[in-house]
């Protein structure tokens, strides 16, 4: 039976993380960079690689620790609280896991911090890896990709993009997709920033012509998903992560007000209905929480057969989250509302969190086929 306790060695990790976090990057910090113009403080990412985060999926030859998708769940659980900023999903987890199971070369820069990667998968409003239509036509012993991504996470600060195209088939179909390795560079690839309400780095990327060769193909021609299957999965179950943590955090803010408001000379956290709320808060938040912990012992345990136990971690985090953010922003009442009060950052971020590699409707639709609905 898989233990959702956390060992001695990721209790020493989440304990860390926790206590370095609040220091180096309480929600404040978001503020700053929201108000800025940057995404995130390279200063930061850069402390993350040096406290080995960046390589907790990559193997110990490659400069790794090797801690697995648990410890990696937990560290974006952790970021979550304080809304941390950085690629850590994009880079240290997705890519990691897709280039590793490719047995790339690359791993060593995504260990170090050096190689910052974002993944371009979906093409239009919702996530749809197959139904991928940007083409990749061969062009003598190249390819000529030719198309646009959406909604690109660390797309327009990333050094490198991993890009699905299609090399045979329709949309539509799983087969004929191929995973290429770019330059964010490289010529005919441009990347055009896209706001969205949580502050961060999203990007539309444009394809005109962009050659590529053989050598940029990770896994196997027209079989990507091979390789890209996984590394989405280990994206969604961090992604659930966050969201967990980022409940967590809304949640401790909201019961921090409740006990110092005072409305008709009482605190409101004496109202028995204020109560019933939170305690109905905090027990989504610990349910959802151990289905992240599944999720993550699944991933490493049984990789291949964890689209079931990441799924409802990605739906149950997506409704928790809407939850706790929702009741945190009435319950402080009108400040709840005003840019000034740090709650509309959990509520920005948990919204772009709903949508980012499959919303509730695609996750709760992965789970009923999986039930044999």
């Amino acid at each position: 039976m898989t233990s959702l306790m956390l060992n001695e060695d990721e209790t020493m990790l989440r304990d860390s993380a926790r206590g370095f976090l609040d220091d180096a990057a309480p929600v404040k910090m978001l503020r700053t960079n929201r108000d800025s113009g940057r995404a995130y403080d390279p200063g930061f990412w850069k402390e993350m690689a040096q406290m080995g985060w960046t390589g907790v999926l990559v193997p110990e030859e490659a400069g790794g620790s090797d801690m697995g998708h648990r410890a990696a769940g937990i560290l974006a659980e952790e970021m979550g609280v304080t809304l941390a900023a950085s690629p850590f999903i994009s880079s240290a987890v997705m890519a990691a896991t897709a280039l590793r199971g490719a047995a790339s070369d690359r791993l060593s820069g995504i260990a170090d911090g050096s190689a910052i990667y974002a993944i371009a998968v979906d093409e239009g409003t919702k996530h749809g890896p197959e139904k991928t239509a940007l083409q990749a036509e061969r062009s003598g012993n190249a390819f000529r990709l030719s198309g646009r991504k959406t909604f690109v996470a660390d797309g327009g600060s990333a050094g490198r993009v991993l890009v699905l195209a299609r090399t045979a088939g329709a949309p539509g179909e799983a087969a004929g997709l191929t995973l290429f390795d770019l330059d964010a560079d490289r010529a005919g690839l441009s990347r055009s920033a896209r706001k969205t309400v949580d502050s961060r780095d999203h990007a539309q990327l444009d394809f005109d012509g962009v050659e590529a060769t053989g050598d940029d193909i990770v896994g196997e021609l027209d079989n990507g998903m091979a390789v890209l299957g996984l590394a989405l999965r280990a994206g969604q179950a961090a992604l659930s992560a966050e969201l967990t943590g980022l409940s967590a955090g809304a949640f401790a803010m909201t019961a921090g007000y409740l006990k110092e408001r005072k409305q008709f000379d009482r605190i409101i956290g004496s109202f028995q209905a204020l109560q019933h709320r939170a305690a109905h808060m905090w027990s989504e938040i610990e349910v959802t929480a151990s289905a992240i912990a599944n999720a993550g012992r699944v991933l490493d345990e049984s990789p291949d057969e964890s689209q079931l136990a990441v799924s409802v971690a990605k739906a149950r985090a997506t409704q928790t989250a809407k939850l706790v953010v929702s009741e945190g922003v009435q319950m402080h009442g009108g400040i709840g509302m005003t840019d000034e009060f740090d709650m509309g950052f959990f509520m920005k971020r948990a919204r772009v969190g709903a949508e980012w590699l499959g919303d509730y409707g695609y996750h709760a639709a992965k789970v009923a086929a999986a039930r044999g609905f």
